[in-house]
């Protein structure tokens, strides 16, 4: 019989790239902007929810179609509060919720505000 030892020195570490922006600002650049500044937030989002699940939940061609995109816009907002967000919950200790239905009627009417929501909570990552 023939055992294996699996080493742990080795494995690839995935540290969550840090982007802390206070969600002020998120909502001051994006109107300043006319909401360009949402695709490069959209992509920065798009990488740290994905390090924190440790897989692809956003992936990069629907972070930067959903800054231009309206519809592509909702399925963002709906995978970051369904599958994304409650990693960073968990991550940070916070009792896992749902704000994919929050964040889906915030991003039809006003996706600033839904941003800044997103931005908050990934905020809490590097408290």
């Amino acid at each position: 019989m023939e055992t294996t030892i699996t080493e742990h020195w080795n494995k690839p570490n995935n540290p969550i790239p840090v982007f802390k922006v206070d969600p002020i600002l998120v909502l001051i650049f994006g109107f300043i902007t006319c909401g360009l500044y949402l695709i490069y937030w959209n992509i920065k989002v798009a990488e740290v929810l994905n390090a924190v699940a440790e897989r692809e939940v956003i992936s990069q061609p629907i972070a930067i179609f959903a800054g231009c995109c309206f519809p592509i816009n909702i399925y963002f907002f709906y995978l970051a509060g369904k599958d994304a967000l409650p990693q960073v919950y968990k991550r940070i200790g916070y009792p896992q919720k749902d704000d994919s239905t929050l964040l889906i009627v915030l991003g039809f009417f006003f996706p600033m505000a839904a941003a800044m929501i997103v931005q908050n909570d990934i905020n809490k990552l590097y408290n």
